[in-house]
Order: structure tokens, then C-alpha cells, then sequence
């Protein structure tokens, strides 16, 4: 895509968003929680995702399976990088409005209001130490937040799912519900945020499965425990845990 016809995409946006009514005016748009920045000295800036592969969406929708037995394997950054792309990753930048916080992404969101955000727990990927991670879209990177592997506590916050504990990488999505709630009030809460949240995991179903991977999305663990485990800001609430690797045997019903 060449200047002018970015420009020209940039001007197009810019007039659907006001239309739309998702920004009435720039200092409502700048009125948000506090969140963790990227510190850039300490961030693992990931590589470059991939926007073509060798298996179709319609093979990798055919395939997609809820895999919860694991192998003790490593998974590669670049791996884990595709899978964080395709989960929340920037697809257009856009730097005009900050409630976009970087700009549009793999997954849609209600509003363009982006309320999730994501944690990475790792155990064992190549080229990074254990720990937990925060993902940020603007800038596909990583920062540490957790210097320890907690997958074990996390396997005990979600009733001893042994997957938790046996994946050599889990994503943890949270969600600032405030973004969404201060343009679409309850409803916003009840409906809109689970939606994105819907879009976001089943692109990391999907991006798993064309990388030879398997995933499980997982709703049951108890908030609390969650919240100390990965020391979250008051304003987040964990949502989801999608533990991740290469697929150990898998039973009939899955």
C-alpha cells in the first residue's frame, strides 16, 4: 500500500469513528484507566508475525479441536509471537484516537474500545525465561511483570486442571471493563466484553492448530486466586486461561 493510500485509508477512519459516534471528541477519548506502559529497556520485542502460512482457514476450522494433554516440549518464540499476533495483534496502526491504543487488530471489538488485555505465562519457550509476561499490541512485545514459573499455582487457581500445569505456555486473558462500560454501560459488561473476548480466543484456536499446536479455553478457576497469582491492577479482572503446546494423546469426546 502506497503514502497516499494510507492517507487516504487514515482520513477514511477518522470519519467512520466520529460517525459511528466511538469518539466525540479527542479528551474523552484520552480518559483512560491507568494500565501498565511498555517499558522499552526491560521489553522482548517479538518476531516479525507471519500474514500467510500453509494450512487454509477452512482446514484449520475443519481440524480445531479443545486439546488438553500436552507434551513436556519447548514451543519456539516465533511460534508464540504468531499466536500473540493472532489473538490481539496490530493490523492498522492509528495513533489519532488512544482509546485504539495502537490501532486495529486481528480480533474485532465493540466500540474499537480493545478492553482485554494479555498475559503470557511461560514455562518453556525458547529464547525467553520463565516467568509472566504482559503483552503489548502496539509494539508486539513482551514485559516481565512475574519473575517465576507460576504455572503450578496457576494449575491449583484453576481446580488442578493438569493442562495448566503440564503446557509450556498458558495465555491469561484479563479485562478492563471500564473502556467498553463508559460508552456502552451494562450491557457493555454483560455482552460486549465477552464477544471480544470470543473473537480474540478463537483466533488463537485457529492460529494454534495451523502452527501443529493445540489449545484449551478454560473458564473455571477462581478469580481471586488468579488476581494475587499475576498481581493485577484493581481495574482488571481475568477472564480466561488458554494453556498452550504440542498435543499429548487426546481422548475420543474432545
Amino acid at each position: 500500500m502506497n503514502r497516499n493510500h494510507k492517507i487516504t485509508l487514515s482520513l477514511f477512519l477518522a470519519i467512520f469513528l466520529t460517525a459511528c459516534g466511538q469518539v466525540t471528541n479527542k479528551s474523552d477519548a484520552e480518559q483512560q484507566p491507568n494500565e501498565v506502559h511498555l517499558e522499552t529497556a526491560d521489553a522482548i520485542y517479538l518476531p516479525e508475525p507471519q500474514i500467510d502460512g500453509a494450512m487454509s482457514v477452512e482446514a484449520a476450522l475443519y481440524h480445531r479441536r479443545s486439546h488438553r494433554q500436552f507434551q513436556d516440549k519447548a514451543i519456539s518464540m516465533e511460534n508464540l509471537s504468531q499466536i500473540l499476533w493472532a489473538a490481539y495483534g496490530i493490523t492498522l496502526p492509528n495513533d489519532d484516537y488512544p482509546f485504539l491504543r495502537g490501532g486495529f487488530r486481528t480480533a474485532p471489538s465493540a466500540g474499537g474500545l480493545f478492553p482485554l488485555d494479555i498475559y503470557v505465562a511461560i514455562g518453556k519457550v525458547t529464547g525467553i525465561k520463565p516467568g509472566v509476561y504482559k503483552y503489548f499490541s502496539k509494539e508486539h512485545a513482551l514485559m516481565k511483570v512475574i519473575d517465576e514459573d507460576i504455572r503450578t499455582n496457576l494449575c491449583a487457581a484453576a481446580f488442578g486442571q493438569k493442562m495448566v500445569e503440564e503446557a509450556p505456555v498458558s495465555i491469561i486473558y484479563t479485562a478492563v471493563f471500564d473502556r467498553t462500560t463508559k460508552k456502552y454501560g451494562q450491557r457493555g459488561r454483560e455482552r460486549y466484553v465477552c464477544m471480544d473476548l470470543g473473537h480474540s480466543a478463537e483466533n488463537v484456536y485457529l492460529q494454534a492448530e495451523t502452527l501443529g499446536l493445540g489449545t484449551c479455553a478454560i473458564g473455571a478457576f477462581s478469580d481471586e486466586d488468579v488476581t494475587e497469582i499475576l498481581k493485577l491492577p484493581k481495574e482488571e479482572e481475568p477472564l480466561y486461561m488458554m494453556p498452550i503446546g504440542y498435543c499429548g494423546e487426546q481422548n475420543e469426546y474432545e
